[in-house]
Order: structure tokens, then C-alpha cells, then sequence
């Protein structure tokens, strides 16, 4: 959602770590020690608690080399301003990223009256003050105009493209940068508390591809005056709840404490990026079949009527995503951990 102003990739991107060195926290990977460490195929997921001042690719490269994992990706970033749930996926977790990405999302957020920036956010430059501080009516009475699908305009500095470059390079380089508003769904918004005139807490559920930054910018106008966001904590992910999450510094006080071993016990099941969608067991026959890209067919009066995506398991372990459709289950892809 926020991004440094060097780079802003927009939350619904993909992103390997390609560092094997050990990360610092403040550091990029470039700068970290260079203690080396063998790659491994570990999978798995590693909910994570981000801390502020690091970014999601920092995160990942951190987590990968606390695993020796030969690779690693994130289900959605977060920014440097931000905390809050990463869930880096190691491995074959890596296989089921879109579909945690395409989860709701929850965010906790501040919004600072009276300065909107070039950014959005505390990061950036402000471009117009306004001395008008909204009353809490007037915020709950504007909160509705911001529910169910709206149209939003994504910040300057995003990564979306523009003729083939990125947004923020241009916003960066003093271009003016026009983006058309997209269709986005808010689930749910709410006040939560106003500690003082400048400031008001939020929390939303969104869904794909929502800026909370555009959110507090428009807030900001919306209610004749203007706003950024000075904090954001994301709680939630999918499935994923902050209640799961562990602190990277967790993870490496676990590593020190068996004498830099990976901290395996904070390692989730790949299984659990799918745990929103239907589950199939089938005979190992079945699986072999799946395993070499043939179909399978539900047979029987008791067999599932399902169609689209499914997590296909046998024995217990998680061997493919599928797509059902007529009765019969297509491979998509295939799962190779646990072997």
C-alpha cells in the first residue's frame, strides 16, 4: 500500500529474494554482512510480524537466510511506514501466493489532518494544508460515500505503468502523473478513535488492489480538508490473523538460541495458503495420475460436485491445485514437498 519513494511496488506484486547474505534490518540486502549460508528446500510459510523502517523485499531476504531456503517470495507488500502481517512463503509455498493475495485485507490506519503530501503518506512532501479539522460527525457521516465498491485513483508513487514505465520512477523524476481511477471493494470501514483534532484511527477490510493511501487522501477531501496516513498496521491477510504472526526478531533469537539453526518451529504448512479453497482427497493412483498432467474424473454417487479451484491431497500431504470443471479434476500445479 505505502511504499518508499525510491520504490513503491504496488500490494498486489510478487517478489523473490535473491540475497544469500544476512540482511540487516535498517540495511538493504547489497549492505548486509557477508556471511554465507547453504541453500536449502525448505517449505513452508513464515507469518510474519514486519517491523517499521524495513522493506518487504529487506523482510524477505532476511527470512530466506535465516532458513537457508533456496527461494522465497511475499504475499503483499508492505512499506517501510508500515507493520504488520508478511507472510513470506518458502519453497512450494511459493505456488500457492496468488491465492493468499487474492484474500481480504485488513488495515489498521492513522490519518494526520490538514497536510496532504506528494506521497500520500508521512514519507513524502506536502502539496496543500488546509486548517480545517473535521468534527467526528462529519467523519462517520462521509465513511459510507467510502463502502462497498468505489472507484479510487492509486497514489502518484505507485507501481503501476505508465507506456511501459513505473508510476513512481515518474513521480520521482518531477513528471506529472495522471492515473485512472479502478473499481476496488471496501468490506468494511470504521472510526475507530480520534486521540486528538489532528488525527483519527481507522480500520478497513478491503479487497485486491486497495490503497489506503488513496483512502486517506480522499478522506482528506472529501471532508473539505486534507489528510495522510502517519501510521498503517496490517492485521490481516486471508486466512492469516495478526493473533499467528511472529517479530523477525523472534525468529532470530530462535536461530541464536540453537546455535544458528533455522528456527523451523515458526515454519506453517504450505497447505495453509489454501485453506481458502475446497479440499479433495484422492487414491495415490490418482495422484500419480495428477502428478504427470493427466486429468482425473469424479466417479460415484457420492463423489463432490465442485468446480474451479481445488486443493487435491493424498495420504495427507498436499500434492496439487486443480481446476475442476464437468466432473473432472485438471492440474495446475504440483507439489513436490514432503517427498
Amino acid at each position: 500500500m505505502n511504499a518508499p519513494l525510491a520504490a513503491r511496488p504496488d500490494a498486489t506484486q510478487f517478489h523473490a529474494a535473491q540475497t544469500d547474505a544476512a540482511p540487516s534490518d535498517a540495511a538493504p540486502a547489497a549492505e548486509a554482512p557477508k556471511k554465507r549460508r547453504p541453500k536449502r528446500d525448505i517449505d513452508g510459510w513464515v507469518l510474519l510480524d514486519k517491523p517499521i523502517g524495513m522493506t518487504s523485499t529487506q523482510a524477505v531476504g532476511a527470512v530466506k537466510w535465516l532458513f537457508s531456503a533456496k527461494k522465497a517470495g511475499h504475499a503483499g507488500t508492505l512499506d517501510p511506514l508500515a507493520s504488520g502481517c508478511l507472510p513470506i512463503a518458502l519453497g512450494e509455498a511459493t505456488k500457492t501466493v496468488p491465492f493468499v493475495m487474492d484474500g481480504r485485507k485488513v488495515y489498521r490506519f492513522t490519518v494526520r489532518w490538514g497536510i496532504e503530501t506528494d506521497t500520500d503518506d508521512s514519507e513524502g512532501q506536502a502539496v496543500v494544508t488546509s486548517e480545517l479539522r473535521p468534527a467526528r460527525e462529519a467523519i462517520l457521516a462521509v465513511l459510507e460515500d467510502f463502502r462497498g465498491e468505489i472507484e479510487q485513483v492509486p497514489p502518484a508513487f505507485s507501481a503501476l505503468k505508465i507506456n511501459g514505465e513505473r508510476a513512481y520512477d515518474l513521480a520521482r523524476d518531477g513528471v506529472e502523473v495522471q492515473l485512472a481511477a479502478r473499481t476496488v471493494v471496501i468490506h468494511s470501514l470504521e472510526l475507530i478513535e480520534q486521540p486528538d483534532a489532528d488525527h483519527a484511527v481507522f480500520e478497513a477490510e478491503c479487497g485486491k488492489g486497495t490503497y489506503v493511501r488513496s483512502l486517506a487522501r480522499d478522506f482528506g477531501r472529501a471532508l473539505g480538508t486534507r489528510g495522510h496516513i502517519s501510521a498503517l498496521r496490517r492485521t490481516r491477510v486471508g486466512t492469516f490473523a495478526e493473533e499467528e504472526l511472529i517479530p523477525l526478531a523472534r525468529l532470530r533469537e530462535m536461530s541464536e538460541a540453537m546455535d544458528d539453526a533455522a528456527p523451523m518451529q515458526a515454519l506453517r504448512p504450505v497447505e495453509i495458503g489454501l485453506d481458502s479453497l475446497p479440499s479433495l482427497r484422492v487414491s495415490p493412483a490418482e495422484a500419480s495420475r495428477l502428478a504427470h498432467g493427466q486429468p482425473i474424473i469424479l466417479r460415484g454417487r457420492d463423489a463432490p460436485i465442485l468446480e474451479g479451484p481445488v486443493a487435491i491431497t493424498a495420504g495427507g500431504r498436499l500434492v496439487a491445485l486443480g481446476e475442476a470443471e464437468a466432473g473432472e479434476i485438471h492440474p495446475k500445479r504440483i507439489f513436490h514437498s514432503g517427498k
